[in-house]
């Protein structure tokens, strides 16, 4: 919403309600892992391998990851 807002920072006068040009979302803290899990322990997973994640060329910043997914990350703590 707030890049509809003329006032705001984060205006972006090519962005709509109807054809938004980027999303806000809410994060929450949750916990803090038990361990570190290093990316070359995820990508020997073969249960992660069509994870957006660990293709070749995709940044952390802005990786969706499914529900799945993230439910086998918790389970290897």
């Amino acid at each position: 919403f707030t890049a509809w807002d003329p006032q705001s920072k984060y205006h972006d006068p090519k962005s709509s309600a109807q054809e938004p040009r980027w999303f806000m979302v809410d994060v929450k803290y949750v916990r803090k892992f038990k361990r570190t899990i290093s990316l070359e322990e995820l990508r020997s997973n073969d249960k992660l391998a069509d994870m957006p994640l660990l293709r070749k060329g995709n940044r952390l910043s802005i990786m969706p990851v499914e529900k799945k997914h993230w439910n086998k990350i918790l389970s290897l703590e």
